[in-house]
């Protein structure tokens, strides 16, 4: 055994997924039409540091959410820096408005941006160390219509790449005014149930977060616990019905879910949550919400602010769990050439760059195969056409320009442009 095949071959990092052809075309497609439909409605483009100071996931998330105090990736750098490896992105985007001054400006500031995130969670089917986000966010306006319209924004981004059975569930979590004597009235609850000494500590220091809990018995015993959405104050209420006025006139369907709370503690008023029941125990696909205080609590101006990320990752698990399978997706080039013989294969060779250098999705065949391998890979390619260059051809200065789908076929002067013309009829 040689020295290089005695090492154990290596695999992906637990919980962290590849996207290798052709599943990556299908995950590329999501991911950019997500933003494309983000870009369509404003949102400028913000590229993240993958990491940040640890102070500012530990101040904007909440030091009580199981993001922060169980899931982040947390480490020394070798200036004994306290780094972390971004867990969700409203915090690192308001860091950057904040530094580069873009809420001196005209409001709201509309951003988007999209790439990994990652958080030390249990892995199974959905729930990954590093996944995949698009999300949006619109700085320094509250107005309930700037909320429909995110919302809205999210639903298109799931029907514009086929995606049909989610539901949206909505709620408000309230405001700096009614929340602390709703926090009271809840808190009062809780005290007087039998709980354990993890859950009463949660309750102290967040006890809507207690409204989350998984565990059966847990749940029971919320049962009567009270609601925020019935304790709103005045404006809180006339803003969700605002939220959802518009929502029905932009045909936009939702359910209210009154038990629901993020995994991220600067939610306030409205926030939403978009769910898939074909993913089992992951079902959630996406959401966000409002974030008042957020900008503030990180050292910048006393801005509102409202997003959402989506759920790339979960996303395709969904498409493949409606059976959806994406138009076009199959297609790595449109043109594929093949070239017979060495003088035919370097003529190619520059045929294809050309072609390329036009703006036309051009491949071609290495290797030296014959004409049936090659053709295999014009097919593996999805290409709509393929070139097939021989000597005979070469020596007449032409090439012949193959329809795969219906199998016809055509000869053109040997140079770009006549082939352009050819592929592009």
């Amino acid at each position: 055994m040689t020295e290089q095949n005695s090492f154990k071959a290596l695999s992906a990092p637990k919980g962290v997924p590849d996207y290798v052809p052709p599943a990556s075309a299908t995950f590329i497609r999501v991911r950019d039409e997500f933003a494309h439909q983000a870009r369509q409605a404003g949102y400028q483009h913000i590229e993240l540091p993958v990491f940040e100071d640890t102070t500012l996931f530990a101040r904007g998330v909440g030091e009580s959410t199981d993001v922060v105090s169980k899931e982040m990736y947390t480490f020394a750098d070798r200036g004994d820096r306290s780094v972390t490896l971004r867990p969700e992105g409203t915090a690192g985007v308001m860091r950057a408005v904040i530094e580069h001054n873009l809420d001196r400006g005209y409001l709201p500031v509309k951003l988007n941006y999209y790439g990994p995130f990652f958080r030390y969670e249990r892995p199974q089917a959905g729930r990954y160390r590093q996944l995949q986000q698009v999300g949006v966010e619109a700085i320094g306006v509250d107005d309930p219509y700037l909320d429909a319209e995110v919302i809205a924004l999210a639903d298109r981004c799931y029907r514009a790449v086929g995606l049909t059975g989610f539901r949206l569930e909505l709620t408000s979590l309230g405001c700096r005014e009614c929340r602390p004597a709703y926090r009271e009235k809840l808190q009062s609850f809780l005290f007087a149930l039998p709980l354990d000494e993890e859950t009463r500590h949660r309750a102290e220091i967040n006890p809507l977060r207690v409204l989350d809990d998984k565990r059966e018995d847990v749940r029971a015993m919320m049962a009567d616990a009270p609601l925020m959405l019935d304790h709103l104050c005045e404006g809180c209420r006339t803003h969700f019905e605002a939220v959802t006025g518009m929502l029905d006139n932009m045909g936009v369907e939702y359910v209210i879910n009154p038990r629901m709370v993020r995994g991220l503690d600067y939610y306030t008023k409205t926030t939403f949550e978009f769910v898939h029941d074909g993913l089992g125990a992951q079902s959630g696909i996406g959401g966000g919400g409002r974030y008042d205080g957020l900008m503030a609590q990180i050292g910048g101006q006393d801005l509102s602010g409202i997003g959402f990320g989506l759920g790339v990752d979960r996303t395709v698990l969904a498409l493949e769990a409606e059976g959806v399978v994406l138009e076009g997706v199959e297609r790595r080039v449109d043109v594929f050439g093949v070239g017979i013989g060495e003088k035919a294969q370097e003529r190619m060779a520059l045929l294809i760059n050309e072609l390329r250098a036009s703006g036309i999705s051009t491949d071609m065949a290495y290797g030296g195969r014959g004409l049936k391998g090659a053709m295999k890979g014009a097919d593996r390619a999805g290409a709509k056409f393929a070139l097939v260059l021989g000597d005979r051809e070469l020596e007449a200065g032409e090439v012949t320009v193959k329809n795969l789908a219906d199998h016809s076929q055509v000869t053109v002067a040997l140079n770009a442009e006549a082939v352009a013309a050819a592929v592009q009829a």
